[in-house]
């Protein structure tokens, strides 16, 4: 099982890749490592962050994709409907764009630090868009 450190917030979280479940996302993902963002609330999906990510065609299609992630989990939305992002629930998520239901691929669980998760969330709400760096 393959780990990612996350920092994010003032707040770190051990994450484990679901290579198992999402291999062409996870491998996609272990490329682009270190990474670093700037993580802000979403708009339309209920408790979650996300890192809006544009036009950005990154080659992979759905794998183990879900319109609602459980807290703790990542999902990288490949683009089409909407714009490319990757988006992280805290509590309750639906997701979803201007457009209407969306569908990403859970490709990363957070494992340890999840006690901090939902107050991550909150600080992203109330004092806007924080740092958050992913690495091995």
């Amino acid at each position: 099982m393959k780990t990612i450190k996350i920092e994010a917030g003032g707040y770190s979280f051990q994450a484990k890749l679901e290579e198992g479940l999402a291999p062409k996302t996870c491998a996609l993902f272990l490329s682009l490592l270190p990474y670093k963002e700037r993580i802000i609330h979403v708009r339309w999906s209920g408790e979650g962050c996300w890192i809006p990510l544009g036009d950005t065609d990154f080659g992979v299609s759905f794998e183990n994709a879900t319109s609602y992630p459980a807290p703790r989990q990542f999902i990288l939305y490949p683009g089409g409907y909407s714009e490319t992002e990757i988006l992280l629930a805290y509590g309750g998520v639906n997701f979803a764009s201007k457009m209407g239901q969306l569908a990403g691929n859970h490709f990363l669980t957070i494992i340890e630090g999840q006690e901090n998760l939902a107050e991550l969330g909150r600080k992203v709400l109330w004092q806007g868009a924080q740092d958050i760096v992913f690495s091995l």
